[in-house]
């Protein structure tokens, strides 16, 4: 009996635990947008985001056996995701030369008047976030995003407690300062 088995699951994760590869499908499309997020989100740009996706819905199938029922499955897949992009961000880090950051050349005209106020907001954020280093937007994004705490992130991206303090300590601190105004309170 499989630890998959032996907890109350919903039957969709169980049967494609089993192998099922329709209930994988099944799976795939209810978990793509949530993926495609925070792949997004620990990204700067969207080049990378539908390859970065893919690799960790792959991640997530191949380690639905192991998924001990300890937590929410959403934890879980949230967890597997961000160790997915991370290994990524590493290679990608890896095959850049020292001082230069990637970032995708995509420049785009949205029209924020005609989607309201929140999405104003939440682009201003995006936006602030791709200006943010790497290390202290990761941070930010586990911690704020996914509600993970402190020892969590430091698990997930293997560095120490301390490090993860510091990094949202100073990517609040950045974040302040780019959004100023009345945004930069509930920061």
């Amino acid at each position: 009996m499989t630890a998959l088995a032996a907890i109350a699951v919903d039957p969709t994760v169980a049967r494609a635990a089993a192998g099922d590869r329709g209930a994988a499908e099944a799976l795939c499309r209810t978990l793509l947008p949530r993926v495609r997020n925070l792949v997004r989100y620990l990204l700067r740009g969207d080049a990378r985001v539908d390859d970065v996706a893919q690799e960790a819905l792959i991640a997530v199938l191949r380690g639905l056996g192991s998924f001990r029922g300890d937590g929410a499955f959403e934890s879980w897949v949230d967890r597997v995701v961000a160790r997915t992009t991370f290994a990524v961000i590493r290679r990608i880090r890896s095959e850049t030369p020292l001082g230069v950051e990637p970032v995708d050349g995509e420049t785009r005209v949205v029209d924020r008047a005609c989607f309201g106020e929140g999405y104003a907001l939440r682009r201003e954020l995006a936006e602030a976030l791709d200006r943010l280093p790497f290390e202290q937007r990761d941070a930010l994004v586990l911690h704020f995003s996914l509600e993970m705490t402190v020892p969590e992130i430091a698990e997930v991206a293997a560095i120490p407690v301390e490090t993860v303090r510091s990094r949202l300590r100073l990517g609040k601190a950045a974040l302040r300062e780019a959004l100023g105004g009345s945004y930069a309170r509930a920061i």
